[in-house]
């Protein structure tokens, strides 16, 4: 996905339309639809140009180097991103055969759901990386309504809209490992606290191809590393961190942000690690002055748990402004 800019904040302007009000529990029930790029960026003009929360960067443009010795694999990519946009039908003509728009009016839901992510009061930010896949999911929340956007590939995105009381669901379904992670034993048991320099320190000795250095930097932090049954000893440190590095095989951040003044106010990150057994939890925390990481065995159901400390002030403010 060369071409979406997750770094946009979308703009506070008074034009898309209000969220539609869930009057019923079938209001409030989950509702999805897939769209394509365009027709994704055609709704949002019929939604009064409602800003999306991302951008699509502009065309990867060959340098001199690239026109005498052949494109990178980067403008390669965008070219052939931008070919399959391109071969996409009209979005009036599709979104019309499928009902979302009838005589030029985008269906309320579709609309109302487009306005909730151009003017929320909370968002969620996620980034979520399997094996070879990457997601990205877009949560906004406004009073008891919460929009979704979501997407693979750039191109096929899946737009959602619930009531607040399902968003603990939504959110099992973004950490829900795909197919492509094949889960067995690992060596990591459920909880492991330890110093944050060694954690770091380790993690690149892998990376750079120099394990032979993890016994050292264990002995460094001898007595330091704690397990669910206590300290754990310098060789099962050194196993635990070598598998740290060698399980990984995802990785998912969300980030969490007040975005109803003018200033976004930044309130979280949570960020969980992919290992061969499951997903762990990653918290930095200070103990006795010393910074040090909790990794802890999580569930897909227990992301909103995590979190929901630091979201529930600003869900309980929008909840009382909507009142």
């Amino acid at each position: 996905m060369p071409t979406i800019d997750l770094t946009r904040i979308p703009s506070r302007e008074p034009v898309p339309p209000a969220p539609v009000p869930l009057r019923s529990p079938i209001d409030a029930a989950p509702r999805r639809v897939g769209v394509t790029l365009p027709e994704l960026q055609y709704a949002a003009r019929l939604a009064g140009d409602a800003p999306l929360p991302f951008d699509v960067a502009p065309p990867v443009a060959a340098d001199a180097m690239q026109s005498r010795l052949g494109q990178s694999p980067s403008t390669t990519e965008d070219q052939s991103y931008r070919s399959v946009v391109d071969a996409l039908h009209e979005p009036v003509e599709s979104l019309t055969r499928r009902g979302l728009v009838v005589d030029g009016v985008l269906d309320a839901g579709v609309a109302g759901a487009i306005g909730l992510l151009a003017a929320p009061h909370i968002a969620l930010d996620a980034d979520l990386r399997v094996g070879d896949v990457q997601a990205k999911v877009w949560h906004r929340q406004e009073g008891a309504a919460v929009a979704s956007l979501s997407t693979v590939d750039g191109i096929v995105f899946e737009l959602g809209w619930f009531g607040i009381d399902a968003w603990a669901t939504e959110l099992a379904r973004v950490a829900a490992p795909s197919e492509e992670a094949a889960l067995k034993a690992s060596v990591l048991p459920s909880y492991v606290d330890l110093p944050l320099e060694l954690a770091d320190a380790a993690a690149e000795a892998v990376r750079v191809g120099r394990g032979d250095l993890i016994p050292v930097l264990t002995s460094r932090h001898s007595g330091a590393t704690r397990g669910p049954d206590g300290v754990l000893s310098d060789d099962v440190v050194a196993r635990l961190l070598v598998a740290l590095s060698g399980e990984a095989q995802g990785r998912l951040r969300a980030l969490v942000a007040d975005v109803s003044g003018d200033e976004v106010d930044t309130v979280g990150v949570v960020s969980w690690t992919l290992l061969a057994d499951g997903w762990r939890a990653l918290r930095p925390h200070h103990e006795d002055g010393v910074l040090r990481l909790e990794i802890r065995a999580v569930e897909p159901a227990d992301l909103a748990g995590v979190i929901a400390p630091v979201m529930a002030p600003l869900v309980a403010n929008s909840s009382g402004e909507a009142r």
